[in-house]
């Protein structure tokens, strides 16, 4: 039997940002991937918002366009096809949110994924990027290879983070097996 809410960290993602991200918000997915989160990203900001996204894969880049004009989303949408640790080279203002799925692209190339340097650099550059009460989300795939050695050092980062600056919380399915994907998400409390 499939769960209702706590279907996959993707999902409970959505379920908890759906009220803090607004219309007109800027967002950020910093790793487009198929674009599901992108689509979904842009429907909430709505045409008064934007949305940045990033993937070093020309493919992701091009899936997710051809989605988000199929869907008449795509005008708010500035795909870039760079490395999320060069997000702050394409941006010049605050973001309210910013997904990240760690990882790599279901159906494409396997050996083409996330890595604890570039990560852990734009995890830093999202901190700086974040608005007072931004929210960081990292929903982070432990299932393939050095994905624990990625989640080691994010976690480095952010369990160590400031309490007075942020609030961090960490889940993760406890009755799952196979290595259950776990979401960090990030609150900034000052400018």
């Amino acid at each position: 039997m499939r769960s209702k809410y706590l279907t996959n960290v993707t999902d409970l993602t959505k379920l908890i940002n759906k009220d803090i991200i607004k219309e007109g918000h800027v967002v950020i997915d910093a790793t487009v991937g198929n674009g599901y989160d992108t689509q979904y990203l842009a429907e909430k900001v709505g045409n008064t918002g934007k949305v940045y996204g990033f993937d070093i894969q020309k493919q992701a880049i091009e899936n997710t366009e051809k989605r988000l004009r199929k869907e008449n989303l795509f005008d708010n949408v500035r795909l870039i096809l760079d490395g999320h640790e060069n997000m702050d080279k394409h941006i010049n203002e605050k973001a309210d949110c910013i997904f990240f799925n760690l990882g790599y692209l279901p159906k494409l190339d396997h050996s083409i994924k996330t890595k604890p340097n570039t990560t852990i650099k734009a995890l830093k550059k999202s901190l700086h990027l974040l608005k007072k009460n931004g929210i960081l989300s990292i929903c982070v795939y432990l299932g393939h290879e050095g994905a624990i050695e990625e989640k080691e050092e994010i976690e480095k980062l952010l369990f160590d983070l400031e309490q007075r600056e942020f609030d961090v919380l960490k889940c993760s399915f406890k009755n799952q097996k196979n290595n259950p994907p776990q979401l960090i998400l990030v609150e900034k409390k000052v400018d």
